[in-house]
């Protein structure tokens, strides 16, 4: 079992060696393998099982795009770069449309919501996603569930547009967590 999990930690730096993403995760804090802390019971949902095992855990900054429609603001899309560190250093991969993780190296996952929370009025809220499509070598190729967590911000604005198709741009930051299946 030992040699297993050694042969796979051999593998992993291998292929962050060859995929350029040795040198960003280097610079990361060691990695202590917990899931978030959640809020109970306002989160329950958001827990992911002990069949899923936490592969990783990036830290992403960036927009949530709306676009009026008239009556409320849309949500259109999120644009987030991704990172080893809270610091916001050690750039490993983007978030976009779909919702859409991809990895600096090109692997994606593409997840769908499964529950959500909101711990914070302020901000978007908590989610844990379901991969339903994976592709490419690399970080995301074998995500089973994401979880997102810690949002700062994000939420559409209160106030109405002030043209039919006016879009804007709201800040936030997220904590996400990549889990994958039980082997």
């Amino acid at each position: 079992m030992h040699i297993k999990k050694l042969n796979r930690a051999i593998a992993l730096v291998a292929l962050l060696t060859v995929t350029g993403l040795a040198p960003a995760l280097q610079a990361a804090p060691a990695f202590d393998g917990k899931s978030p802390d959640l809020p109970s019971p306002l989160c329950d949902r958001v827990q992911v099982g002990p069949e899923n095992k936490l592969a990783f855990h990036v830290y992403a900054t960036g927009v949530q795009v709306y676009k009026w429609d008239g009556l409320s603001w849309v949500f259109v899309e999120p644009i987030a770069s991704l990172f080893a560190n809270a610091d916001y250093t050690g750039k490993v991969g983007t978030h976009f449309r779909g919702p859409t993780w991809q990895s600096n190296s090109g692997s994606e996952v593409v997840g769908a919501r499964l529950a959500g929370c909101t711990p914070d009025p302020t901000a978007i809220p908590w989610l844990k996603l379901e991969a339903v499509s994976t592709s490419g070598p690399g970080i995301f190729s074998s995500i089973a569930v994401i979880q997102r967590t810690n949002t700062t911000g994000g939420v559409a604005p209160t106030v109405p547009g002030s043209a039919i198709g006016e879009v804007v741009e709201v800040p936030y930051t997220a904590d996400y967590y990549f889990y994958r299946g039980e082997d």
